[in-house]
């Protein structure tokens, strides 16, 4: 009955654009009780498809080695519980997302293999000391494109408003800082694959650094481009501000054939991304990233739903041979699990422009990463289907979800986005000094 109240709530909220700040001390106490310390429901479903959370995967298997990017699978053993396709999906029809029934319905042979679920997401104490604080003081400002009141916790776990389950994502916990070596790939509609940019990249989330609480900022990436070759040399640098009304996004890009580093103020919301080869969009990226401002949010409820989860072999035992087939990911290696995801539809504001005319945003209630969206364009037909990997790093412990995809129902094609398998994984790492995220630095990093 909370529950429903708390939906009813939310509905009136998205409804009306009210900010609101924060909930009551009462409802606070959920945390840790009913609810897991981040919010999410600690109970498993009635049919135990869904267990309850036993504090997530905190013990890293025997066989991985201490600051290795590549992590053993712990579910390795595990064999597939039952697989949909075209024939059953209207069987589970309510638990898949309006892009995977459209992948079933497009191609004849794509199925998902569905396996035990497994709810393996765990924090550090101090994220969720954090965020019981937090969950009484953070607020959201400028008609939910800003948020205050909150650092180093989850802002919102008891949301009320689709702006901030969206300000969860943005500002997940994944650690402070880590490094990952990469490939992003495209797979024509004919099936060939190809790498529309390989590189280095160095991430950072402020927002969880208690020296940088000042700062403003959640969110730093810096890439510097190893290839293909007509792209190597070539480094880029985006900053994303807790206030978009107050800063906006900042970013730069250098060229080396110009040799100098230069603003870049289109590396934001539907400019096609150069990352993926301009299969995607800016705001695409981790299926969702940066300012607001174009979209309204509407917090739809809590939903049981088939999604990618635990996809381990995927991002660390797998090789883009055996991956990267003809129209869609090889089944056999993409794990997907039950669990409850918050929905959060997106639809065009009026008098902005975007080429998405709707989105829906499924987040998953343990980690609060977007792990599923539907795309739609302006003629209000499903124009991609994203999905995101997640395989939280039980030696930190956090979740990690930056590999995600695009699926183009139009064209045929696909992009994987952040492919670390054949590249050495994804390594934590220390803030850098602040002096590294000028534009001085950049250029000294994107020189050949």
């Amino acid at each position: 009955m909370r529950f429903q109240h708390s939906l009813l709530i939310a509905a009136l909220a998205s409804a009306t654009g009210t900010a609101w700040a924060g909930v009551t001390a009462d409802e606070a106490k959920q945390l840790g009780s009913t609810l897991t310390a981040t919010g999410a429901e600690k109970a498993g479903n009635k049919d135990g498809t869904i267990p309850a959370y036993s504090g997530g995967l905190t013990k890293a298997p025997a066989e991985f080695k201490a600051g290795e990017g590549l992590r053993p699978d712990p579910f390795a053993a595990d064999k597939p519980l039952f697989s949909v396709d075209g024939k059953s999906m209207d069987k589970y029809a309510d638990k898949l997302t309006e892009g995977t029934k459209a992948l079933m319905k497009k191609y004849p042979d794509y199925r998902i293999d569905v396996y035990k679920s497994n709810r393996s997401v765990a924090y550090p104490k101090w994220v969720a000391d954090n965020t019981a604080k937090c969950a009484v003081s953070a607020k959201t400002t400028n008609a939910g494109r800003s948020m205050e009141g909150c650092h180093a916790g989850l802002p919102f776990p008891i949301p009320k408003t689709g702006y901030e389950v969206m300000w969860n994502h943005l500002v997940r916990f994944q650690g402070v800082a880590y490094n990952v070596k990469y490939r992003n790939w495209n797979v024509d509609a004919s099936g060939r694959p190809s790498v529309s940019t390989e590189g280095s990249i160095v991430q950072e989330y402020p927002y969880w650094d208690a020296e940088k609480a000042a700062s403003g900022t959640y969110y730093k990436q810096r890439i510097s481009y190893t290839g293909p070759a007509r792209r190597a040399g070539e480094a880029m640098m985006i900053i994303d501000p807790l206030d978009y009304a107050d800063k906006d996004r900042r970013a730069w890009t250098y060229l080396p054939g110009q040799r100098r580093t230069k603003v870049a103020p289109d590396f934001a919301h539907d400019t096609p991304n150069p990352g993926t080869g301009g299969t995607s969009t800016f705001d695409d990226v981790f299926l969702f990233l940066g300012s607001m401002d174009r979209f309204d949010f509407k917090l739809v409820g809590k939903k049981e739903m088939l999604v990618p989860y635990n996809t381990y072999r995927m991002a660390y035992n797998s090789t883009k041979d055996d991956l990267l087939k003809p129209k869609f990911l090889n089944p056999d290696i993409v794990r997907w699990e039950q669990h409850r995801v918050w929905v959060v539809e997106a639809t065009l504001r009026e008098g902005k422009r975007h080429i998405y005319s709707k989105r829906t945003f499924y987040i998953d209630e343990d980690s609060w990463t977007i792990v599923a969206s539907d795309q739609y364009d302006a003629r209000g037909q499903l124009f991609r289907a994203g999905f995101a990997y997640q395989t939280p790093s039980y030696e930190t412990p956090a979740p990690w979800a930056d590999m995600h995809g695009l699926y183009d129902l139009i064209a045929g094609s696909y992009s994987l986005s952040g492919y670390t398998a054949e590249t050495g994984g994804m390594r934590p790492g220390k803030a850098a000094k602040e002096s590294d995220w000028s534009p001085d630095a950049l250029a000294g990093a994107g020189i050949r």
